[in-house]
């Protein structure tokens, strides 16, 4: 026991000295300097919000369709003797121009039977008069002016009768020579070839189909809008039309594998909702859409071709327009403030796109929205905004708040 504490006791001892030093350096060592807490700033990208003028874009879909066509029939019987080099599919034609000609000798030789006949009508009807004439001075010579004599005596029927058949013969007349005229086959506008369905030597008969033809004068365009879309556009009531100007759509679509625009104008709303779809169809025109009246088109408007719309509705003044992509959750934007801090606020919604967000009442000219997606905003957090602000898509602000109230809620 005794040689255990001789080993034990001066270790112990040792080790309760080093503890004693050690503390006794610590409490003479200075405290720690303190530093302040720094927090890494956010770089982030912004727009700014500028004054401006715009419009509602609203958009829509529909395919080009002729806004006149019709079905060519034979008005008269006959073999077909003549087609014109245009009477083809896909051809195009003048006002007027002969399409085709049904075999004319039958309603030549039918023009002159009723020029014949009409002839000795007017002979009848001269011999009548005369005959009538000479009765009433017979009469005159034998019995004075004291008695007239009746309309027998005056061959009067037969002056009539004589008249009436020079009237059906007149009548014979311009019916043979519109047979004839109808041999013809004509139209009174410009326009295309759909379909043929005659050929050259087939007989026809009066109403036999001869084709399909479209005027290319002025092509149509329906697009569908919902109840909601409507409220942003200011359309022509049912049953009327809009001023020469019409509301301005840009049209736009794909031909022969080139992309391509065109203006166009509604002019008229077809007064109806689709009971299936719940949709209101607009109609949209687009004059000369070949290009083959004069107006001079970079790409055509082929007949079928399917097109999506950009309709210009009502001035969205006093509104800001965002990019959809700036429009955060619960209707919430993300500013920078002066303090280069970030900002969470709530804005009031007043119409939203696949691509922009229009808004009111909330942010103002200069205010620096922030379009980085941002995973935790905490209001307060430190950003950096990056320098290249102005080569960024801005805003836009429509000064004129007198037009808010008009727009009603957002959809």
């Amino acid at each position: 026991m005794k040689v255990l504490l001789k080993i034990v006791l001066p270790a112990v001892l040792m080790i309760a000295g080093s503890i004693a030093v050690v503390m006794m350096l610590a409490g003479q060592r200075p405290p720690p300097q303190e530093r302040e807490t720094m927090v890494a700033a956010m770089l982030v990208d912004v727009i700014i919000a500028q004054p401006s003028d715009g419009f509602f874009i609203v958009q829509s879909q529909g395919s080009v369709q002729p806004r006149t066509q019709t079905s060519v029939a034979a008005e008269v019987s006959g073999r077909i003797v003549r087609l014109g080099d245009s009477f083809t599919a896909g051809g195009f034609f003048r006002a007027g121009e002969t399409l085709a000609e049904i075999d004319p000798s039958d309603y030549e030789a039918a023009l002159l039977q009723a020029e014949a006949d009409l002839a000795s009508a007017r002979s009848r009807l001269a011999d009548e008069e005369a005959r009538s004439e000479q009765a009433r001075r017979d009469w005159q010579r034998l019995h004075g002016t004291e008695r007239e004599p009746s309309d027998l005596v005056l061959r009067l029927p037969q002056v009539d009768g004589a008249r009436a058949a020079g009237l059906a013969a007149e009548a014979g007349v311009l019916r043979a020579r519109r047979n004839l005229e109808r041999t013809r086959i004509s139209l009174p506008f410009d326009g295309m070839v759909r379909t043929r369905q005659v050929d050259l030597g087939q007989f026809v008969s009066t109403g036999t189909p001869l084709g399909v033809v479209f005027a290319v004068d002025v092509a149509e365009i329906r697009l569908s809008l919902s109840d909601q879309e409507l409220a942003f556009l200011d359309l022509p009531a049912p049953g009327a039309t809009t001023s020469d100007q019409g509301i301005p759509v840009t049209l736009s679509g794909s031909v022969a594998g080139r992309r391509g625009s065109w203006d166009a104008r509604i002019v008229r709303t077809e007064g109806v909702v689709d009971e299936s779809t719940r949709l209101v169809n607009a109609v949209a025109v687009v004059e000369d859409p070949y290009g083959l009246l004069g107006t001079r088109r970079e790409l055509p408007l082929p007949m079928g071709t399917f097109v999506r719309a950009d309709i210009q509705g009502r001035a969205s003044a006093g509104l800001i327009e965002l990019p959809r992509s700036a429009l955060r959750e619960n209707n919430t934007v993300f500013l920078a403030n002066d303090q280069d801090q970030l900002e969470v606020r709530s804005v009031e919604l007043m119409r939203a796109t696949a691509q922009r967000a229009y808004v009111r009442n909330s942010l103002k000219e200069g205010d620096r929205v922030i379009t980085t997606a941002i995973q935790a905003p905490i209001p307060g957090l430190p950003l950096r905004v990056r320098d290249t602000v102005e080569e960024r898509p801005q805003l836009r602000i429509l000064p004129d708040e007198s037009g808010l109230a008009s727009f009603g809620d957002a959809p």
